[in-house]
């Protein structure tokens, strides 16, 4: 039987993973993948703290990721050092020297992939990266061969569940934000610095790729519109749970009038929509294909045998190939298509909206600020008045129809100068409701 050997850089979490799998059901991969996979070295900055479950005695361990990259027999490298450098400097490496690579690196591909493809591309390797996008979800691979004869429409939802924990949280328990972080950070659920997560940043990186896949286009990731949860209150839920919604950080993207929506925010959804049952540290995205129609895709997002079990998907393919004499296909790497959707502007985007204004409880301050809404070609579906004593700013919430980014910019500038407003307008995304 041929053998397929592999080079592992990073024994982190995801690392320990690719290594329990292996060890655990080496019979099982090697049959699928028709050849014996050898993990030919380890790489990792440090090679004596303990790994649970893992002897590390038994390991090809060294401290030199440059004599994995070298070393002519390694035929698939795994890149699991996350960050941008020196994954990137050793993505090329690998690259340029024939070498396959496999990753779960979705920051690395969102700010460089347009070069690590091309250089993929170049010399004639597979760069695969089904882990970089909803852990162990096998949404890349659906994208890129499931779905091939579809015209994707749009592709939207869950991609982070740090996120999408905390908000579930909040909803549930009636918590502040600050309250429920502090928790997903003890138990492990949120980085120690969680800005990539709750910014959004991170599910800006996952659509970034989504979109390159899915639309044949390539967005950069500074165009992305991008907003976290951090100004999200249990206020805003409450009034979210009475209108009949729940809010999720949705990274959402739409193929409207010839261009494509790359956008990620706090959205208000239908409580009976499929994503507003999706709780805890779960993703879940639904694509739209003109042939398809609907599909839903939903799992574990992350964690460390999810995430290597992508990896291995990715891995197995290759090994596959390699014992079998089938070469790299560039047509398998993202690439523009020769009728590439262009980005369409923030302000273009019609949705409806959630605004909760703080206004002083004097008679006329509501007609007031209804008719800039009105100026503005804004038309309101519901609204909720919460009276206290005269001369108290009070919530004043409404629900509009779709509207469009521009005209609700321009209506809260002119809302928030009124004498009668106590503070800047909470403006939420709504996307299922009234159009």
């Amino acid at each position: 039987m041929n053998e397929v050997r592999i080079g592992l850089l990073g024994l982190g979490t995801v690392g320990a993973g690719i290594v329990k799998i292996l060890e655990s059901r080496r019979a099982l991969l090697e049959e699928r993948a028709g050849c014996r996979l050898i993990l030919a070295a380890v790489a990792d900055v440090d090679v004596t703290r303990p790994r649970e479950g893992l002897d590390l005695a038994r390991l090809p361990m060294t401290t030199d990721a440059g004599r994995v990259l070298a070393d002519p027999a390694v035929q698939v490298v795994i890149e699991l050092v996350g960050g941008l450098e020196p994954a990137r400097t050793f993505i090329l490496k690998a690259l340029a020297a024939g070498k396959h690579v496999v990753t779960a690196n979705k920051a690395l591909l969102a700010h460089h992939g347009v070069e690590l493809y091309d250089e993929a591309r170049r010399r004639g390797v597979t760069l695969a990266f089904e882990a970089a996008v909803a852990g162990g979800i096998p949404l890349i691979r659906a994208l890129k061969e499931g779905l091939a004869a579809n015209r994707i429409l749009s592709v939207f939802g869950i991609v982070n569940g740090t996120c999408n924990y905390v908000l579930s949280k909040m909803t549930d328990e009636g918590l502040d934000f600050s309250v429920v972080l502090k928790e997903a950070q003890a138990r492990g659920y949120a980085e120690t610095d969680p800005t990539l997560d709750v910014g959004g940043m991170d599910s800006a990186h996952k659509l970034q790729i989504l979109v390159s896949l899915a639309f044949r286009t390539f967005v950069e990731l500074k165009d992305i519109h991008t907003e976290g949860i951090t100004r999200v209150s249990a206020q805003d839920i409450e009034y979210a749970r009475e209108l009949g919604y729940r809010i999720k950080l949705l990274a959402i993207a739409k193929a409207v009038d010839g261009g494509v929506e790359a956008r990620v925010h706090p959205t208000m959804i239908p409580a009976a929509s499929p994503l507003a049952a999706v709780g805890g540290v779960f993703n879940a995205v639904f694509i739209t294909g003109d042939a398809v129609g609907d599909l839903m895709f939903y799992g574990r997002g992350a964690g460390q045998m999810p995430t290597a079990s992508a990896v291995w998907s990715d891995t197995l393919e290759i090994a596959r190939r390699i014992a079998h004499g089938v070469p790299a296909l560039a047509l398998e790497l993202p690439s523009a298509g020769t009728a590439a959707l262009p980005l369409r502007p923030m302000e273009t985007v019609r949705c409806g909206y959630y605004l909760r204004v703080m206004a002083q409880d004097r008679p006329g301050v509501l007609s007031r600020i209804t008719g800039v809404l009105g100026n503005n070609d804004i038309s309101i579906a519901s609204v909720i008045q919460k009276g206290r004593a005269t001369g108290e700013a009070v919530p004043v919430v409404m629900m509009t129809h779709e509207a469009r980014e521009r005209d609700v910019r321009a209506a809260l500038t002119a809302i928030d100068r009124l004498r009668e407003t106590a503070m800047p307008t909470t403006l939420i995304r709504v996307e299922g409701g009234p159009e």
